[in-house]
């Protein structure tokens, strides 16, 4: 506790329990910070670019992921640290805002890190590298303007799409299907495309997995798969022209919402009982059939009478599909989710081509598969993987190939991979930092040195002399006035990233530069820590 006296000797507390609290100030709480997020940044650093190392995640059940996507790698990390759980944020603020280049962006944020620590050990103040910092930023995102091109695709032209989600899959598990995925991926995205508007909804496309078979198995349904079976062993395994007819009321008699009690005293009550919920059954049944439907999805579960009739009455029915699942089935098939079995007309049940149920292996895993919609505006990437941790890891690739390519739908100016944009971005920012007189170009030259680091962690990651492979690229870049040409990862003899087909979207590109350096800002600014103390 600490105690002071005032002018009359009268003891008063400033701050109470002051032992028990940690306080970390000045300088030493700048270096602590950025040792923090540095120590994270070095982990990131040998997943980046497309010979990265994968990470072996185990939780605390012992439950084991697999990857090298720099967003799930932070997100399983459980880091305590409260500055490098602001990288941790960092990651997450670019998956949900571009959907990949999460592990760059944190490799970035550390490289600026390592260059303040140096400035601020000369004794530049915190503030001044921030502003530095600003204005190289902006230099950056500018100069990325002036060397961009515009792609041209079209609905028959998709290769530039294609070669951009090939960049992003690259670096994946996925790489050795790279193709047949990117193509997967560019499709399943123009099928849910508002291309007048430039617009494209993600939640239309589901992607579904089942352990069995190879990568190479995976493909594209104009539909919906369900991970479900028919609700009786006898009914018919595939139905053509469907008619469906989509229910969210449960096929069972209605319950009173007040507390209730029945007494059946005598037989006849009881027969009465009975044949009254059969009669209900059975109206639910004619209703649903007078329609025109031939196939019910319905969201709840309903028992062995109900499931019976509908057998006897030759309506193949499905039990339990989820909500969300529901509203894609409505979507592609252009029916009304229906609430009451009094209000199914023709007019709201889902047409689709053919509805079949489909077996896998020796199994008894089912699925059903909805082709054919009347509208494709909902459809299904069904990943097949050898086991479970591949599935999950070939799902996050997906995610990323489909963000990259509605990123380019959205923007379709790109520059080129490779580390030759930073490279670029360097040596131009380089140059304009002649032009400062004020001591803020120490950061603007020390934000050029810093992006020098994603260039030489592809080399390092590739098996490549960092330093020297660097130094010929800059050397190259300016000899002959290109900034495509970058670092060789993939031994391709040519260091031109357009003969490479090594795409980025400029909008991703701009995001990593604006978020690392918004996060790096923040860091800096931070001199005092006041942890309180365990009671």
């Amino acid at each position: 506790m600490n105690v002071v006296f005032d002018e009359m000797g009268r003891p008063f507390i400033i701050l109470r329990e002051q032992a028990a609290k940690q306080r970390i100030q000045g300088i030493p709480a700048i270096k602590n910070h950025i040792m923090a997020a540095r120590s994270v940044a070095s982990t990131m650093k040998t997943s980046l670019g497309p010979k990265g190392m994968d990470k072996i995640m185990v939780s605390p059940d012992g439950d084991i992921t697999i990857t090298n996507d720099g967003a799930t790698i932070l997100d399983l990390m459980y880091v305590e640290n409260h500055i490098a759980k602001l990288m941790v944020e960092l990651s997450k603020s670019q998956d949900n805002e571009i959907g990949d280049g999460t592990t760059g962006v944190v490799v970035l944020a550390g490289a600026l890190l390592e260059q303040a620590e140096e400035l601020i050990e000369r004794g530049i103040h915190p503030l001044r590298i921030s502003a530095g910092y600003d204005t190289a930023c902006e230099m950056a995102t500018q100069y990325m303007k002036t060397v961009a091109e515009k792609v041209e695709w079209s609905e028959t032209n998709i290769e530039p799409l294609v070669k951009s989600a090939m960049t992003s899959l690259g670096s994946k598990i996925v790489n050795r299907h790279l193709r047949q995925i990117a193509e997967i991926c560019v499709k399943a995205v123009l099928a849910v495309a508002d291309l007048d508007r430039k617009d494209v909804n993600l939640d239309l496309i589901k992607v579904e997995g089942k352990v069995g078979a190879s990568l190479e198995d995976t493909k594209l349904v104009y539909g919906i798969v369900l991970d479900k079976d028919m609700s009786h062993p006898q009914m018919p395994k595939e139905v053509k022209d469907a008619k469906i007819c989509i229910l969210t009321a449960p096929f069972e008699p209605p319950k009173p919402k007040t507390k209730h009690t029945a007494n059946v005293s005598t037989v006849e009550a009881y027969q009465k009982l009975q044949d009254m919920e059969s009669e209900y059954f059975t109206t639910m049944v004619r209703q649903v059939k007078d329609s025109g439907a031939n196939l019910v999805l319905c969201q709840w579960g309903f028992d062995d009478e109900a499931n019976h009739l509908l057998l006897q009455n030759k309506l193949p029915a499905v039990r339990w599909v989820g909500g969300v699942e529901m509203e894609l089935i409505a979507i592609a098939t252009g029916g009304r989710i229906v609430p009451r079995f009094s209000e199914i007309t023709p007019e709201k049940l889902g047409k689709a081509g053919i509805v079949r149920e489909v077996s896998f292996g020796t199994t008894k895993d089912r699925m059903l598969v909805i082709e054919e919609c009347s509208n494709s505006k909902a459809v299904t990437i069904f990943v097949r993987g050898g086991n479970k941790i591949v599935i999950e890891e070939a799902k996050r690739c997906i995610h990323d190939a489909l963000c990259v390519t509605r990123n380019l739908i959205r923007d379709s100016n790109i520059i080129y991979g490779g580390g030759s944009i930073e490279v670029a971005c360097g040596l131009e920012i380089s140059r304009q930092a002649e032009k400062i007189s004020s001591v803020e170009q120490y950061a603007v030259r020390a934000f050029a040195n810093a992006l020098d680091s994603i260039p030489m962690a592809l080399a390092e990651n590739s098996g490549l002399p960092p330093i020297e492979t660097v130094a010929r690229v800059k050397a190259a870049q300016t000899r002959e006035g290109n900034p495509r040409l970058g670092v060789d990862c993939n031994q391709f003899k040519t260091n031109d990233m357009k003969n490479q087909n090594v795409y980025d979207s400029l909008v991703h590109k701009q995001q990593q530069f604006l978020l690392a350096t918004q996060v790096v800002k923040m860091i800096l600014k931070i001199d005092d820590v006041i942890t309180s103390g365990e009671f």
